[in-house]
């Protein structure tokens, strides 16, 4: 069985969002759209088979998944 990490760029989209609660503050931050990084995102969630964000209101607030993979400390190899 393979565990490959997902692409650098959904996590770092991911990451992005986590901090800023918006898909647009992020984009602008990694100078992308925000369709990318939406993009990203869904991919990201639906490689890994779970919602990292959920809708509030304009925003985005992270769920008990997004939280756990944001606060993961991934050792560099």
């Amino acid at each position: 069985m393979s565990h490959q990490l997902p692409p650098l760029i959904a996590l770092r989209a991911f990451e992005a969002v986590a901090r800023t609660g918006s898909v647009r503050a992020a984009g602008n931050e990694l100078s992308v759209s925000h369709t990318a990084v939406s993009r990203h995102i869904q991919n990201l969630q639906d490689r890994v088979g779970v919602a990292f964000f959920e809708r509030e209101g304009r925003g985005l607030t992270l769920t008990g998944a997004g939280k756990r993979l944001l606060s993961e400390d991934i050792p560099c190899v």
